[in-house]
């Protein structure tokens, strides 16, 4: 049960996770990718991979929603140009967490330190695209259904690197600068990750002391995280970031793919 796995965390655990969400919540304002560190942070700690997704789910929710209420106030982003992506990505993150939860969870095991590990040099060595010369263009409805079903959909399954992947392919997408882009990747990844979280709260996959926890400390590095992002830039600390995150997944994947304590 959920409640008994928290109670077997010692105050330590619960104080360095809590400052990894802390982190995780300033640099995903910031450059995305947050999960790529609370997730193997919570691998680490021990407990089930199930659990793991749908407590990083909790925690994330309370720092996606605090950063994307911060570029709404700075009317960095408009609702009313985003409704078929809110509803593609809430469709695609529920459908994505149901079939997380049906995972076996030696599956998951093996799989999140390939994905996180994936995106970890992805987003280290990818380029995020300029900003068109034009930004004031009408969005394109068009290509939101495919993008918002598929994104929510990964999110919904595992996860690490949804607010990046969004930000980068927004630029791609639409005429928007960074911080406009970033302001779609934050509310996007809040709409997946309350979804999904529908899901793991139905199955009983959250470990609440420990989910609302962390995601105190996120909604605090969120928080001061998206007004960094606001005043410009993530150059220094997103390779410092992403070489922490790729030296914590091959922690993991040498304990679960080749049985190394």
């Amino acid at each position: 049960m959920p409640f008994a796995l928290e109670l077997a965390i010692d105050p330590s655990t619960l104080a360095i996770l809590a400052l990894v969400a802390f982190t995780a919540g300033f640099i995903d304002a910031i450059a995305g990718g947050g999960g790529l560190l609370t997730i193997p942070a919570l691998l680490t700690a021990g407990l089930p991979p199930h659990l793991v997704l749908g407590t990083n789910k909790l925690c994330a929710t309370f720092g996606s929603g605090t950063a994307a209420l911060t570029f709404y106030r700075r009317k960095l982003f408009a609702p009313a140009d985003w409704r078929g992506a809110l509803l593609a990505t809430a469709i695609g993150a529920l459908l994505g967490a149901l079939i997380a939860h049906w995972l076996p969870a030696e599956w998951l095991n093996q799989m999140l330190p390939a994905v996180v590990f994936a995106c970890g040099l992805y987003l280290l060595f990818g380029r995020t695209p300029t900003a068109p010369s034009e930004q004031n263009l009408p969005i394109t409805r068009g290509r939101q259904w495919p993008q918002g079903l598929g994104l929510g959909f990964y999110d919904g399954v595992a996860g690490p690197g949804t607010g990046a992947f969004w930000t980068v392919s927004s630029l791609l997408l639409y005429p928007l600068d960074l911080v406009r882009a970033s302001g779609v990747a934050r509310t996007m990844n809040f709409v997946s990750n309350a979804a999904a979280l529908v899901v793991f709260i139905a199955f009983g996959q959250v470990a609440w002391v420990l989910g609302l926890s962390m995601g105190a400390a996120l909604m605090v590095g969120a928080f001061l995280g998206a007004r960094t992002a606001i005043k410009g830039g993530s150059k220094f600390i997103r390779p410092v970031f992403i070489l922490v995150v790729l030296a914590l997944t091959a922690r993991l994947a040498w304990q679960h793919w080749f049985g190394q304590a």
